[in-house]
């Protein structure tokens, strides 16, 4: 199981800024496209870019903005952004299903390859959705050194 703090909304095309290690609000811009399922990041892991990891919670409830989930990741979606390793974690709440179809994953793609169109040179690639066992290896590696059990 993971924690995920809400960032965004679904349906909404506001992206909202949060520091990452203190959730301290830090503002909110509009994207070019409404997020197709709730997004945010996982609690307690750090990624390459030093933010946490990102996580989309494919689910068609509505979760708010500012809450935290507890979720079981069930996919890994790779994403390149301006050159760099970008990946979102696709998770799904305890009691609901944890198949990503393929419908699901075009949905996240169309999404990921037009939110910042209106950014000049951005750029942003999706590869391929990768399976459960590579969620947990990637946020395995990536969970923070103090939430690691080292017994």
């Amino acid at each position: 199981m993971i924690t995920v703090f809400v960032q965004n909304e679904a349906g909404r095309d506001l992206k909202h800024a949060y520091n990452e290690k203190t959730l301290e609000y830090l503002g909110v811009q509009t994207v070019s496209r409404p997020y197709p399922f709730p997004y945010g990041f996982i609690l307690n892991t750090t990624s390459e870019d030093g933010d946490n990891l990102d996580c989309f919670v494919i689910t068609e409830r509505k979760l708010t903005r500012g809450s935290t989930i507890t979720c079981e990741p069930a996919a890994l979606l790779e994403q390149i952004e301006d050159g760099l390793a970008d990946h979102n974690v696709l998770a799904v709440l305890p009691d609901e299903p944890a198949e990503i179809g393929p419908g699901v994953v075009d949905r996240l793609r169309s999404f990921i390859r037009h939110v910042f169109d209106h950014v000049p040179g951005k750029q942003i690639g999706v590869g391929r959705l990768l399976d459960r066992q590579h969620a947990l290896d990637f946020i395995a590696a990536h969970a923070d050194a103090s939430t690691v059990d080292t017994v």
